[in-house]
């Protein structure tokens, strides 16, 4: 498949609402593999379809350790959130920075699957995490909305914690 162009902060695209996905077609599923292979190849662990020029309702995560489990969520739904959880947080179309957000740390939703199978999963930290920052891409948000205090570099946050380990 192809690797599409990561749309970054200040794309007008980015602050749209998607619209919901009808049917689940050939160009759909074609779209899907695109941000999984988008997604793998700039080290994320998520994308949203928005982050890609799309305006439809799905989101692409990939959170297990190995990195080789990609889910896909079309037209999903957050059905219950609780808990808390504060740290840093960065996105693929906030290239270079992170900054300190506070989400939910638990989190069930339901979405579609490429076979158009309805499903519901549930689930905490960075799993709940990385639903909550991509489904707030498909309403036209972005996490630097949520950021306590300032960005920082990855870099930066990287020398830190090399400090703090020796």
């Amino acid at each position: 498949m192809a690797l599409r162009t990561i749309r970054e902060f200040g794309d007008e695209v980015l602050a749209r609402r998607c619209k919901e996905v009808k049917e689940i077609t050939p160009r759909i599923k074609e779209l899907v593999q695109d941000m999984i292979d988008t997604m793998y190849e700039a080290d994320g662990v998520g994308l949203a379809a928005p982050q890609v020029g799309v305006l439809k309702r799905i989101f692409v995560i990939d959170v297990s350790p190995e990195g080789d489990s990609p889910m896909v969520f079309i037209n999903p739904e957050i059905l219950e959130t609780s808990g808390e959880q504060t740290g840093y947080e960065g996105c693929l179309s906030v290239p270079g920075k992170s900054g300190i957000v506070t989400r939910p740390n638990y989190v069930k939703a339901k979405a579609t699957n490429l076979d158009g199978e309805e499903f519901v999963v549930e689930g905490e930290e960075l799993f709940a995490r990385a639903i909550l920052h991509e489904n707030d891409h498909l309403d036209g948000h972005m996490y630097v909305e949520k950021v306590e205090g300032e960005l920082v570099n990855n870099e930066d946050l990287i020398a830190q914690n090399e400090e703090a380990q020796e």
